[in-house]
């Protein structure tokens, strides 16, 4: 098969290792965009056509039916994660391009940052760290948490997060889900969860961490009102959009100092340089990091190859993103 990689010069060394070259070259023709920036809709369609498949990365333009017709293409593959922005409708309903991304990839980064996010939390890591680098020695006394044996809430549940619950597992915890959907008894049986409305998750839960995708329905969904419920000591965390919480009613919360937060996104990115959350002691701010991880990329690139070669040989490819599933994609932000 013929792979064009559509993706700039510059935006994809960390995407194409010297590992993940060798790899994709031995198993395809791969040429490469010797454009620095992003192809025009005219020229994609002029250096793609007689490709069997396409490999996209982040900015990539929308792509169209019409960016395909009398085009050789048949995958289009992107190394992000949603397709939100990457994917007219028209090119499910009127081609039989077949369309894959890293988003399950990128899932299992994420979850592992959510992770690390509640030991980080827990344990004040950061806290004692610094200490010891101002020449303390648990100068604030012993008053770090585990994670162990306690009741995790989580907001929203998607791939992030039902990876995420499989991970927890190992902890012993107990889980409690919102979700606006039924959740399969045996996902919540295997996992030793129960589905909960968000009053009772942010009333009982030791930690919460959100993961809710944006959507109008979701935008300011939690508030005052949720973060009042929450236990003295309790730990929220937010991998998904910051703009799923009300910040300002959240930064008043914060300022009780009742409850501690691990943020890793934020209505505004960067946050602005005299908001109130650089300056609270009981939140971590972390610059939208969660994942995937940077040696996860190579990663994502083979993976995407070895698909496509799955592609080639008539099996099911599990990256494949579908119809409906693109529907539900957040729309990355430019």
């Amino acid at each position: 098969m013929k792979i064009f990689v559509s993706m700039p010069v510059g935006s994809r060394e960390s995407f194409w290792t010297p590992e993940a070259i060798k790899h994709m070259e031995s198993k395809f023709e791969v040429v490469y965009s010797t454009h620095d920036r992003q192809l025009t809709e005219e020229e994609f369609l002029a250096e793609t056509k007689d490709f069997d498949a396409v490999i996209t990365g982040w900015s990539h333009p929308c792509i169209t039916a019409k960016m395909l017709s009398g085009s050789k293409v048949k995958v289009i593959a992107h190394v992000g994660g949603s397709v939100g922005d990457l994917i007219d409708p028209s090119v499910f309903e009127e081609t039989n391009v077949r369309v894959l991304s890293g988003n399950l990839l990128y899932a299992e980064s994420v979850a592992e940052g959510a992770l690390a996010y509640m030991l980080t939390g827990l344990r004040q890591i950061p806290y004692y760290v610094q200490d010891v680098k101002n020449g303390g020695w648990r100068s604030g006394g012993f008053f770090s948490e585990g994670l162990l044996d306690q009741t995790v809430g989580i907001v929203g549940l998607g791939a992030i997060s039902r990876i995420l619950i499989r991970m927890l597992q190992m902890f012993r915890v107990k889980v409690k889900i919102y979700s606006s959907y039924p959740i399969d008894e045996d996902f919540l049986k295997e996992n030793n969860a129960t589905q909960a409305s968000l009053e009772e998750i942010f009333s009982t839960c030791k930690i919460v961490s959100i993961h809710s995708a944006m959507s109008p329905k979701t935008e300011g969904m939690i508030g005052k009102e949720h973060f009042a419920l929450l236990q003295d000591g309790a730990l929220l965390v937010n991998t998904a959009r910051g703009a799923v919480i009300r910040e300002e009613e959240m930064i008043d919360a914060l300022k009780e100092n009742r409850f501690s937060a691990v943020l890793d996104v934020f209505c505004q990115e960067p946050i602005a340089e005299d908001s109130p959350l650089r300056e609270l002691e009981n939140v971590y701010c972390i610059p939208h990091m969660g994942g995937p991880t940077l040696d996860r990329r190579g990663h994502i690139t083979m993976r995407l190859g070895d698909n496509i070669e799955k592609f080639a040989r008539g099996e099911e490819m599990e990256l494949e993103i579908k119809a409906d599933a693109a529907k539900r994609m957040t729309k990355e932000k430019k």
